[in-house]
């Protein structure tokens, strides 16, 4: 909590990387405001990267059904893609040679056998992020696969679990390195009586990169470990500021995923219509109109976007300034370009239902607990805890019971925003304190994330339906490895 003792350990980073375009789409732009390049950088676009290409579709895993479950192959693999003139191929880590990796697209019902081979230089392993799936198939760090070996993962996807989720690494103090350098995929998870299939849908993965001087991925300074990293350059789908096709008058879903390490993104679209219409775990009950979303590393959202293209008004897809309490780095300050919307042909707005899904309130708690995020910055061995602790992988922090409604009150003591998630399950933000009080969240909603700014505490309910080992964490990855992460044991 000595934040004036931090600040006195390292200045505000200057922004000394610059970026180009790779091959498969695996570059961005951007640090915390507009451009920032420093040191008399060139700017990107003078490099002939294909600034304003379109936005590229993320590529599909192959599934083939076989013995009544959806079968395919997934590895984690060094890639070398080349991004800037001159200077040597940048080395990523890649899903099936992919940056982001392979879409998975499954139904609710249906079952996944996957093949996974790690063939990175260190353990690894896939956390399914989100997923309501058996503990022991989830990529827990207790479950890592070791360097040159594989693994099987196989689980059926239950009622009711529709939404936008993702996958990437949990190995215990190395889950950053391996997700900025590559690791991260998408998995959308199907309803077949979609409310929502009538409209065209975008799929967004928003990252960032850091790169070095020489066009390597840099790493981590004293401030990322710190602050948590973040890239001079966002990514959307590993593209930089890549352009859509929005038509005046049309209506597209957009699925929208925070795959940073870091950075907690304040999202507006100034010149349309937006509506927020699912969260992390699916649908909510009923469109809710927005000016801008807070999502968190880690979190998703589902939009519904009217082209509007106001006068005046900036037409693209925008990261407003957001400051998150950083002990040693510059605060964005400005708004960031991510998305460029081109006007298309007018159309007709689709029908956007009144009524999207029915959620159901989790009854009273049986058992209620208390989260604490705290800095202790006088160790650096123990700098970030939950409840006075770092994480001990021999450790259970917490033991419940399978079918119980849990209550938990996650208290932000640090000088940070900490993002709070919890494995295993989906759960229902019931109320907030700002410092002033508290208020009762004014809908219902599924979630795996919530951010938690400093001094704020949020209340949240949820019910693990499958006994096993669940991780709860910051989704700072940085601070994850460095200890903000404990365990509940849910019993049968």
């Amino acid at each position: 909590m000595q934040r004036r003792q931090v600040m006195q350990w390292g200045a505000a980073l200057a922004l000394t990387s610059w970026l180009g375009r790779p091959a498969l789409a695996a570059s961005s732009d951007a640090g915390h405001g507009g451009s920032q390049l420093a040191g008399g950088m060139p700017d990107p676009a003078s490099l002939g990267l294909g600034r304003g290409a379109s936005l590229p579709a993320l590529r599909r895993l192959p599934l083939e059904l076989k013995n009544g479950a959806l079968q395919g192959c997934l590895t984690a693999a060094p890639l070398n893609l080349p991004l800037l003139p001159g200077k040597a191929a940048t080395a990523f880590w890649a899903y099936n040679d992919s940056v982001p990796g392979p879409a998975i697209e499954l139904y609710e019902g249906e079952s996944l056998s996957l093949r996974f081979d790690n063939r990175l230089p260190q353990a690894t392993t896939v956390h399914w992020h989100g997923l309501p799936i058996p503990a022991d198939q989830d990529g827990n760090p207790h479950d890592a696969v070791p360097a040159g070996q594989g693994r099987d993962y196989h689980f059926t996807l239950p009622p009711d679990s529709a939404g936008s989720y993702w996958y990437h690494p949990h190995p215990h103090g190395h889950t950053a390195e391996q997700v900025y350098r590559g690791l991260a995929g998408v998995f959308v998870v199907r309803r077949r009586d979609d409310p929502l299939a009538h409209l065209p849908e975008q799929w967004l993965l928003l990252s960032d990169l850091k790169l070095d001087d020489g066009g390597q991925i840099a790493g981590s300074s004293d401030a990322d470990l710190m602050d948590g990293r973040e890239g001079q350059f966002v990514l959307v789908n590993g593209a930089w500021r890549p352009k859509l096709t929005l038509g005046m008058g049309e209506r597209q879903r957009w699925r929208v995923w925070n795959a940073t390490s870091a950075r907690v993104l304040r999202l507006a679209l100034p010149a349309h219509e937006v509506h927020l219409v699912g969260t992390d775990g699916g649908l909510i009950a009923s469109p809710r109109p927005l000016d801008s979303l807070l999502l968190p590393p880690g979190a998703r959202a589902e939009l519904v976007v009217t082209g509007r293209f106001a006068v005046g008004k900036p037409a693209g897809l925008l990261a407003l300034p957001y400051a998150r309490g950083k002990m040693m780095g510059l605060e964005q300050e400005s708004a960031l370009p991510l998305l460029a919307l081109e006007r298309g042909a007018d159309a007709v707005a689709a029908p956007l239902p009144a009524r999207l899904r029915r959620i159901e309130a989790l009854g009273l708690p049986q058992v209620k607990r208390r989260v604490v995020f705290s800095e202790d910055m006088a160790n650096p061995a123990a700098m970030f805890l939950i409840n006075g602790k770092i994480f001990d992988m021999d450790r259970v922090d917490f033991v419940g019971k399978a079918g119980q409604v849990e209550e938990w009150e996650v208290d932000n003591q640090a000088d940070m925003d900490h993002p709070f998630h919890l494995h295993g399950t989906q759960f229902q933000v019931v109320a907030r304190h700002d410092g002033r009080g508290w208020r009762d969240e004014p809908y219902l909603a599924w979630r795996d994330v919530v951010n938690v700014p400093p001094e704020q505490k949020v209340r949240l309910r949820f019910r693990q339906e499958m006994a096993g080992a669940r991780m709860f964490h910051c989704h700072i990855l940085e601070h994850e490895d460095a200890g903000m992460m404990g365990v509940l044991d849910v019993r049968a």
